[in-house]
């Protein structure tokens, strides 16, 4: 006999994982994340149904193996959206959101309201509220990394750039030089005491052998 009441209650726990799902997922949607909005709707509600599947299918103590195979697989995703280009690493915001919104889910299917209220709270401060803070603290960093494209056939560039640096008494590292569809790439980390950069910037783009370069 169908238990109408359970059924209920369980839908209630899937659509309020669906609207925290669709909270987070708005931010990254907005910042034209990887994982935007539908994905973290999507591991919210998985993760939520996962919980309440594995209290109703565990016996004998067993109903946390489910539950704690969701960690594993969240794993996954969240790996797929980090990647590393050249000496930066981007993604790692992304995952941790993936990671946080499904033990959100797996609170609402265990019927932990409170908490997952509280975190849900944190997190949109974290993601909203505290960005204008992080800008803030990266005005005061005194290294950049940059990514600096020469055009095919470049000889001068590197002499050039290491004298400006000198110069104007920057300092600065060479990560790497690699070669990318027959072009250089120059892996600079520089640090500017008085944090000018824009004095690098508008020599990069003045210089006629560079063909575009990001931080």
């Amino acid at each position: 006999m169908m238990n109408i009441e359970m059924y209920a209650e369980e839908a209630g726990q899937v659509s309020i994982a669906f609207v925290i799902g669709a909270i987070l997922g708005i931010e990254r949607e907005f910042r034209s994340k990887p994982a935007g909005f539908r994905t973290m709707i999507l591991i919210c509600v998985g993760s939520c149904l996962y919980t309440i599947l594995s209290k109703e299918l565990g016996h004998s103590g067993s109903s946390d193996r489910i539950a704690s195979n969701i960690v594993t697989g969240i794993g996954f995703i969240g790996a797929g959206v980090i990647f590393k280009e050249g000496i930066s690493v981007n993604g790692l915001t992304t995952a941790a959101l993936i990671w946080v919104t499904a033990a959100l889910g797996m609170a609402i299917g265990n019927h932990n309201y409170p908490v997952a209220t509280v975190v849900t709270v944190i997190v949109v401060i974290a993601l909203f509220v505290l960005e204008p803070v992080q800008r803030y603290i990266n005005r005061f960093h005194r290294v950049k990394d940059y990514r600096i494209r020469i055009i095919e056939g470049s000889t001068n560039f590197k002499s050039d750039v290491e004298e400006f640096f000198n110069a104007n008494g920057l300092s600065y590292r060479c990560m790497k030089t690699l070669k990318d569809n027959m072009e250089a790439v120059y892996l600079y980390r520089i640090s500017s005491p008085d944090r000018n950069y824009d004095l690098v910037n508008h020599f990069l783009l003045a210089h006629p052998e560079v063909k575009s370069f990001d931080l």
